[in-house]
């Protein structure tokens, strides 16, 4: 009975092929908001243990491994930032994205405090 079973399961393998493990939803883009992080940040330990810099292009996301990198687009205007992820947060649950500062300004305005965005992970 055993035999059969594990047959039955190879020729499944073999006729529909080697499943893929790609999380294809991470890599779909996705919309929210994002705001930036105020300078008192600058030089503290990320969760990434990486030094903050609001002065570099990153920023911090509840989900995506450190190290991703993303392209950020402002919805208001079509401006688009590529960043790295080296922190986790945003800690509101309307916002997807903290971004330094440096990478905030070159999409968006920093008086504004949050912008729209559309984000997806890049190569």
């Amino acid at each position: 009975m055993m035999k059969r079973f594990i047959l039955v399961i190879i020729m499944m393998i073999s006729t529909f092929g080697v499943y893929s493990f790609k999380n294809n939803a991470t890599d779909a883009k996705k919309t929210s908001y994002a705001s930036y992080y105020h300078d008192k940040f600058n030089g503290r330990k990320t969760a990434s243990g990486e030094i903050f810099d609001n002065s570099k292009l990153t920023a911090a996301n509840r989900t995506l491994p450190f190290g991703t990198t993303i392209k950020v687009t402002n919805l208001n205007n079509g401006k688009e930032v590529i960043v790295k992820i080296n922190d986790r947060g945003p800690f509101h649950s309307s916002r997807a994205l903290d971004m330094s500062k440096a990478a905030f300004e070159e999409i968006g305005d920093a008086g504004r405090g949050t912008i729209p965005v559309e984000y997806e992970i890049v190569d």
